[in-house]
């Protein structure tokens, strides 16, 4: 297994203030891959929120079993978005150091272009794995807001809006990886699994924020 430098391991332990410092600043990383995975993090911590404002209520007796699943399932999500943020990190300086590699011969330009294209597909699979992790979270959204504490129902909300930008962005940072990608079979795998991440993605999010509206307006004044 490919050792991960210190330097780079540090995005998912940073403070919040020390993370934004790092994502304004002119270093390479973290960047918009790192930052995916965060927002993904985020909404599968606003969906823990919902469950543990839910389980152990009287009122919601008969969903906690199903909220104590959705729980699980968000917390396992969170955790591996946090280290997808690292692992992006780390693929992406793989790429830079690739194209830094000597080009005096033909040999060296040979060996250049076949690291740079195992750099490339290294360097889609952290995204492509935060837009699977982030996409896993939409019906689990639909399924707090419609099920969940009535009283935090807009936060499931955020979380459902924060799933999507996450699910958005990875589309994103997987195509740019694909730009100079030769080897088509892996296009195809990504392209595949862009579709299948874009299949119903804007009908599940209206889904849940008419939930939300729904239970959220304004009570006739009697």
């Amino acid at each position: 297994m490919q050792q991960q430098p210190e330097s780079v391991l540090t995005f998912s332990r940073a403070t919040l203030h020390d993370f934004l410092d790092g994502l304004s600043s002119a270093a390479p990383t973290p960047g918009g891959g790192a930052a995916a995975a965060l927002v993904g993090a985020m909404s599968a911590a606003l969906i823990s929120m919902v469950c543990n404002l839910t389980i152990g209520r009287p009122r919601y007796s008969a969903v906690e079993s199903a909220m104590k699943a959705i729980l699980a399932h968000s917390e396992r999500a969170r955790t591996r978005l946090l280290q997808l943020a690292d692992e992006d990190a780390l693929a992406y300086s793989g790429v830079t150091a690739a194209y830094k590699l000597p080009q005096g011969s033909t040999e060296e330009r040979s060996q250049r272009a076949v690291a740079i294209q195992q750099a490339l597909e290294r360097a889609a699979e952290p995204p492509l794995a935060v837009l699977s992790e982030s996409r896993s979270l939409l019906p689990l959204c639909l399924e707090v807001a419609a099920h969940g504490n009535v009283n935090v129902v807009s936060d499931a909300g955020v979380a459902a809006e924060l799933c999507v930008a996450a699910v958005r962005s990875s589309l994103l940072n997987v195509r740019v990886n694909l730009t100079e990608a030769k080897s088509e079979a892996f296009v195809a795998r990504c392209e595949m699994a862009m579709r299948d991440a874009e299949n119903g993605l804007d009908a599940e999010l209206d889904r849940v924020i008419a939930i939300v509206r729904a239970k959220t307006a304004p009570k006739e004044r009697r």
